[in-house]
């Protein structure tokens, strides 16, 4: 899979209310992460919903699990998300050149 793609399939995972909502409480959590009922405290998705969303994440690449005992720590891959955010954004304002000698005289 080439850079484009996983970027694609990051945004894609994105592409859902529920999982923005998801990936933007955990970016506020920062590096600590958090649980699927910490998740759930804050934005009131019930347990099957947000496991199905976290796991789009997960394989957008976006969210990384770590168990710690009985526990799922749900964490930003900040490396990953930040890698996304400059693809977006590497050639803003560089413009196009324009060809003017194909224009009709």
């Amino acid at each position: 899979m080439n850079q484009t793609q996983h970027h694609a399939r990051a945004l894609s995972a994105l592409g859902h209310e529920a999982r923005l909502q998801i990936f933007r409480v955990l970016v506020k959590a920062g590096h600590s992460g958090l649980t699927v009922s910490q998740i759930a405290e804050h934005l009131g998705l019930p347990a099957s919903t947000q496991a199905h969303h976290l796991k789009m994440l997960v394989e957008g690449g976006l969210v990384t699990q770590t168990r710690q005992g009985r526990e799922v720590i749900n964490t930003v891959d900040f490396d990953r998300m930040n890698g996304l955010i400059g693809f977006l954004s590497e050639e803003c304002c560089t413009g196009f050149t324009t060809n003017t000698s194909n224009t009709a005289a």
